[in-house]
């Protein structure tokens, strides 16, 4: 028995220094910021990337469409009005974009397919499950989180009623930061709030019934809570964000989970970064390798959040991957590639 416990010693090191040379050898010391689009008029919240063609709204209407292979940029607009986008799709080469403020215009290419008017209306995010099924989240309204989905490719949008959604929390929101206050995995999704409450709501079964989770994100203020979330499998999630207001706090702002949302643990409690508007796992990390970005810089975790390494103090609000080591970012003034050096 003496004998057996050694040699089952010596595998489980031999198999953890695997997993460390693993981890190590996909990891980033540096990022290399390529502009591709500047204008000090530009503020972009959504980016989207699909079969080569980067696509992204700003806040006064403008619509971008750039082939990454050529470079070529096209500037169109989607409405003769200013309009200020913080959500898109782009669902095969179908672009749907959503504004903020009332009313709410939810356009499908250049055609309005969902209108929405009241005083507190305010959609944050947008995503589709698949080239059919798609919802969008906003601001509380009538008691509970605003949720409209789709059903037939973004055709037509119908709001859930209350009764089929959690009861909202006294201040819970969300924040229109990054276009990255859903997350999806297969049928499931799962939604961040933030305010004085920041909690996940989450459906397994593509919006048709939805319950919620506590988290110990920092909340208690209407600038405070979850400004992202994202998940790399059923499993592994993570979420970031802090206080807007004071982009240096590092307390319980960044949370893991690693059972579906169920529950949260804090980590890298009181490390840096401090608040940041966008988190997104890296393809093939094995849900270790995670990018961090915000108006005070872009950073790096090889180990599911634990630690992090600051990689620029440029600025983005958010960001998309094109592969695991190539990713475009936006924010006040430009729009970026990202490519990440070992």
């Amino acid at each position: 028995m003496k004998y057996a416990t050694t040699i089952g010693v010596v595998i489980l090191f031999f198999l953890s220094c695997k997993q460390s040379q693993k981890r190590n050898s996909n990891s980033f010391s540096s990022v290399k910021i390529e502009t591709i689009v500047e204008d000090s008029l530009l503020n972009i919240r959504a980016i989207e990337f699909n079969n080569n063609k980067l696509m992204a709204v700003s806040s006064i209407g403008n619509r971008y469409t750039i082939d990454v292979d050529t470079k070529k940029v096209l500037i169109d607009r989607v409405s003769t009005d200013t309009i200020n986008f913080r959500a898109s799709a782009l669902v095969n080469n179908t672009f749907f974009c959503l504004s903020i403020g009332n009313p709410a215009l939810l356009f499908k290419d250049d055609v309005l397919v969902y209108k929405e008017s009241h005083p507190s209306v305010f959609y944050d995010a947008l995503h589709f499950w698949n080239s059919n099924e798609g919802m969008a989240v906003g601001d509380p309204i009538g008691g509970c989180m605003s949720v409209i989905i789709t059903r037939d490719g973004g055709e037509t949008w119908h709001k859930t009623p209350c009764e089929s959604l959690p009861l909202a929390n006294d201040g819970e929101a969300a924040f229109a930061a990054s276009d990255t206050n859903i997350a999806i995995v297969e049928n499931q999704a799962w939604v961040a709030t933030g305010g004085r409450s920041s909690r996940v709501l989450y459906t397994s079964d593509k919006g048709k019934s939805w319950s919620v989770f506590e988290t110990p994100i920092i909340q208690g203020e209407e600038t405070t809570g979850m400004f992202s979330i994202d998940f790399y499998d059923a499993l592994n999630g993570f979420a970031i964000g802090g206080d807007y207001t004071q982009p240096n706090n590092q307390h319980s702002n960044k949370i893991r989970t690693r059972n579906g949302g169920k529950t949260w643990d804090v980590v890298a409690q009181d490390q840096t970064p401090g608040y940041r508007s966008c988190v997104q796992f890296i393809p093939n990390s094995n849900a270790e390798g995670l990018i961090a970005v915000g108006f005070e810089g872009i950073d790096y975790s090889s180990d599911a959040g634990d630690t992090w390494k600051p990689l620029s103090d440029k600025g983005f609000y958010t960001l998309r991957f094109v592969n695991d080591s190539v990713a475009y970012a936006a924010g006040k003034g430009r729009i970026s590639k990202l490519i990440f050096k070992k």
